[in-house]
């Protein structure tokens, strides 16, 4: 049947309220508008950002669908869309890329001001949502929500990838790898023969551990309150594992001496203050580099030491790996496709979209690298 045009119902995951268990549910997706593009899902990766969401750890508005880390075939485009057509294999965009802001303009930039994280309105550019279910208007999570079979996001926030592309695997270049990859090669650079720390050791930083390796760095320590994920982080490239719960003296003060003068570069991956200034800390205080990935929760101060900051090391946050996603991220599916990157052992379950719960309960008990959804 023809779609074009129409209202279409399909399923979809709602979060209802915060820190309440998702219900799936028939929604009613809209046709996309102007600017817009409907998308047939195929699969989806559960990241660490939907659980804060869920959490409500964010100013984010309820009931919405959440997802952000998708992978799909454009069903329909509104009017002047020109960079993707029906039938395309493409990618959602968390961090769009409109080109014509401050941020896009700059050779540095990439944290788009269109994009709906921070803050987040749930809603599309025109200020409403393309999403119904029981009479009630549901939100869109950061402009993607891709926990469903069919979503539709502004066309800054889609790309399209090469038509060789596995949809079932993809969906992670979508997030996980630029932003944890990306940071370690291509935002912070890390060094061949240098030393790093990973703080938290789920997906986004599995992908930074890959990121270090490929770079060259010759110790890298990982650190996780989780010791059921140390044995694939060192099969990835962990070269030691520490559990602060199990130490008698701050995790930081120990990888220093584990360092001699503090690691090189240091990666942030959980979104706690006490994990961010424990990365700092780990640092070389003259030169290091202390990376922060992880979404603290709304209203959230990080404290440091002000006078420590003369010493000369780096703080830095980065978003998708300070890659300009709609230039960029198609090049990653490329060098996939091309084996100069391998993202496979970060996929570690796909479950189908029905089974979304079990799907959850692998994220939160930390059994899962990624855990892929397939719809």
């Amino acid at each position: 049947m023809q779609t074009s045009g129409k209202i279409i119902t399909c399923q979809a995951a709602i979060a209802w309220t915060e820190n309440s268990p998702l219900s799936v549910e028939k929604v009613q997706v809209d046709p996309p508008k102007a600017g817009e593009v409907r998308i047939k899902i195929t699969s989806s990766g559960i990241c660490g950002s939907d659980s804060h969401v869920l959490k409500g750890e964010l100013l984010i508005k309820f009931p919405l669908i959440p997802g952000h880390e998708g992978a799909g075939i454009v069903e329909s485009i509104g009017e002047g869309v020109t960079s993707v057509k029906p039938g395309d294999k493409v990618l959602t965009l968390i961090l769009p890329q409109c080109g014509e802001c401050n941020f896009c303009l700059h050779p540095c930039g990439n944290f788009c001001l269109k994009q709906d994280v921070l803050p987040s309105s749930g809603l599309m550019l025109d200020g409403t949502s393309r999403f119904t279910c029981k009479g009630k208007t549901i939100y869109h999570s950061f402009r993607t929500s891709t926990f469903t079979e069919y979503t539709v996001v502004p066309e800054i926030a889609v790309v399209k990838i090469d038509d060789a592309s596995p949809m079932d695997k993809v969906c992670v270049i979508s997030c996980e790898v630029p932003t944890g990859y990306g940071a370690a090669v291509h935002s912070t650079k890390v060094t061949p023969g240098s030393t790093c720390v990973i703080y938290g050791l789920g997906g986004i930083g599995s992908a930074i551990v890959l990121g270090c390796k490929a770079s060259g760095a010759s110790r890298i320590i990982g650190v996780d309150i989780n010791e059921e994920k140390f044995p694939r982080a060192k099969a990835l490239g962990v070269t030691d594992c520490l559990n602060p719960q199990k130490l008698k003296k701050p995790v930081q003060e120990v990888v220093v001496e584990m360092t001699g003068f503090g690691v090189d570069f240091a990666f942030e991956a959980v979104g706690k203050m006490e994990t961010m200034a424990a990365a700092w800390d780990s640092c070389n205080m003259s030169y290091g580099v202390c990376t922060i990935l992880g979404l603290a929760p709304s209203n959230s101060k990080l404290s440091l030491d002000a006078q420590m900051i003369l010493s000369g090391r780096t703080l830095k946050g980065v978003s998708l790996g300070g890659y300009k996603t709609k230039d960029c991220i198609p090049q990653i599916v490329t060098d996939y496709l091309q084996n100069k990157i391998n993202i496979d052992p970060l996929i570690t379950h796909k479950l189908p979209f029905n089974q979304i719960h079990k799907a959850m309960d692998l994220y939160y008990s930390g059994k899962t690298i990624r855990c892929v959804l397939l719809f």
